[in-house]
This record gives C-alpha cells, sequence and structure tokens, in this order.
C-alpha cells in the first residue's frame, strides 16, 4: 500500500514534465511551423484551386475540373518541353554521377593536404549561385568576347557557336554538370568515408587491389548513396529552369520560351497571363517529378535497404 502510495506522485510528475516539454517543444517549432504553412502549403494550395478554373474575357471565371490537365497532357509544348528535360535526365545525371564518384574515389585515396584543398575546389562551383554561374558561362561561350573566340582568331578560324540552336544541348549539359557534381562529390564522399577501413585492410590482405577495392567494395558499399544522387539529380534535371532561362537572352533563338516545362509556365503566367493554365503546368510536371522519382526509388528499393 506504502508503495502505491509513494510512487502515484512520482508518475504524476512525470507526465507533468512530458506535457511540459512538449509544449516547450511545439512552442520552438510554431514559428517554422507558421512560415512553412504561409509560404509553401497555402501557395501550393492556392495554385492548384487555381488549376481548375479558366479564367477568359469571354465566359470569365468558370470551375473546369481536370479539364486543364487532360489539356496539359496532350500540349505539344509542355510534352515537348517534358521530352527535352527527360533527354537532358538520360545524358546529365550519367556525367554528373561518373564525375562525382571519380573524384570521390580519387580523394578518398589521398591522405595529404591535397585532399582537402581538391575537394574545396571541386565543391567551389556549387557555392556559386546559379545565376551567377549561367552568366559567367554566357560570357565563356561567346563567339566574340569569350575565350573560345580568341583562341581560334590565333589560328585565323571561325570561333564555334556554343549558343546555337545544335549546341546549346551540350553548352546547358557542361553548365550543369560543372554546378552539381561537387556537391554529388561531397555525397559519395562523405558515404566513402563512413565505411570502416578494415575492409580494405582484409582485401589486400586477399591479394585485392585498388582497381578491384574500388569497383568491387566501395562502389556497392556506397550504393544506397548513390540512390539518393541519382535521386536529386532526376527531381532537379526535371525542373530543369533557371540555367536555359539566364542564357535564353544571348542565344539567339536557341531556347525558345516552352524549352522546359518550367520555362513554358513561367511564360504562360508572365508572359500571356495564363495563370490557371500556368498552375495547371507546374502541378503536371509536378505529377510527373513523383511519377519518375517513385517509379527509381521502387525499382532501387533494394540498394535502398527496403524490401
Amino acid at each position: 500500500m506504502t508503495a502505491t502510495v509513494g510512487t502515484a506522485p512520482i508518475t504524476g510528475r512525470r507526465k507533468s514534465g512530458i506535457a511540459r516539454r512538449q509544449r516547450v517543444g511545439w512552442l520552438f517549432i510554431t514559428p517554422f511551423l507558421v512560415i512553412f504553412g504561409a509560404f509553401l502549403v497555402y501557395p501550393l494550395v492556392y495554385a492548384f484551386g487555381m488549376s481548375l478554373f479558366s479564367s477568359t474575357l469571354a465566359t470569365g471565371t468558370k470551375f473546369v475540373g481536370v479539364d486543364n490537365y487532360l489539356k496539359a497532357f496532350t500540349d505539344p509544348l509542355f510534352l515537348g518541353g517534358l521530352g527535352r528535360v527527360a533527354l537532358f535526365a538520360l545524358v546529365m545525371i550519367p556525367a554528373q554521377l561518373l564525375v562525382a564518384l571519380v573524384a570521390a574515389l580519387v580523394l578518398d585515396t589521398l591522405v595529404t593536404w591535397l585532399s582537402k584543398l581538391s575537394r574545396l575546389l571541386i565543391f567551389a562551383p556549387y557555392a556559386i549561385p546559379i545565376v551567377i554561374g549561367a552568366l559567367m558561362w554566357s560570357f565563356l561561350y561567346s563567339p566574340r568576347f569569350g575565350p573560345a573566340g580568341t583562341l581560334f582568331d590565333l589560328f585565323g578560324l571561325p570561333a564555334p557557336d556554343f549558343l546555337s540552336s545544335g549546341t546549346i544541348f551540350f553548352s546547358l549539359v557542361n553548365i550543369v554538370t560543372w554546378q552539381w557534381s561537387g556537391y554529388y562529390m561531397i555525397v559519395i564522399y562523405a558515404a566513402l568515408r563512413a565505411i570502416d577501413p578494415s575492409i580494405y585492410e582484409a582485401a589486400r590482405i586477399d591479394g585485392a587491389g585498388g582497381w578491384q577495392i574500388a569497383t568491387r567494395i566501395k562502389v556497392p558499399m556506397i550504393s544506397s548513396s548513390m540512390v539518393m544522387v541519382i535521386t536529386f539529380a532526376l527531381i532537379g534535371t526535371l525542373q530543369f529552369f533557371t540555367e536555359p532561362t539566364v542564357l535564353r537572352s544571348v542565344a539567339s533563338g536557341a531556347l525558345p520560351v516552352d524549352y522546359t516545362p518550367n520555362m513554358y509556365a513561367f511564360a504562360l503566367a508572365f508572359s500571356y497571363s495564363q495563370f490557371n493554365y500556368a498552375a495547371t503546368i507546374a502541378f503536371s510536371l509536378a505529377i510527373v517529378v513523383f511519377i519518375f522519382s517513385f517509379l527509381f526509388l521502387f525499382f532501387t528499393r533494394k540498394q535502398n535497404g527496403l524490401k
């Protein structure tokens, strides 16, 4: 009886302390929740609501349901933009992954001060704002002012036009690979550093060389990190916007307003004032991004440790 009476106040105090800590916790995260709701959740809900309406001078604003989405997925401009970003994904993602993986594997073998300097230099492009990086590359690509033009002039040859319709695709691939490979390299490098070094020692005792250790031990053991990198790259590529938008002013018609789905949505909203259909294009792209990301994660679930 005494034990029961003696423990009751303690249990009550513990419950009171837990409840107080929970209230304090909610107090700390409330500012984030308010900002998150005001600047992300509410705009998304509002934009989705807009996508269900149609607004014209003749008929005014009326509810059309999913008609805008049916129109979007049969719109040749939207589908053409999707095709281009899909092609970018097929080229850019392997290029970024290869550069990041090779750089991470090389840096993982260095034990001198050169390793820290190299990591900094490779990561530096990611620290440059995307707009500034695209503007810098537009200067480098310029046949009149860029270094390529100067170099070709020395030999009396015409400078190549890296901003023409035939070369703009690879110019954009180069910019994005340069911009993001350093970030992906850091992710892969961190995964490599988390591997127990004794595994390498055991492999060397068994006669494995550096190439075998890299391809048969390191790469398989960081497969989950590479899946994450590819997922980030896939989502970013499908939402391609900043680089082609910046280069559009100097690309002499090689980049139309519907070059990517995001550029198409931007033009619809701010050039043609079709806000409802622009919201539809944005959410249609979000649906495509979700489907592609889900399918990729589903088919690579074993590398993620999922069943």
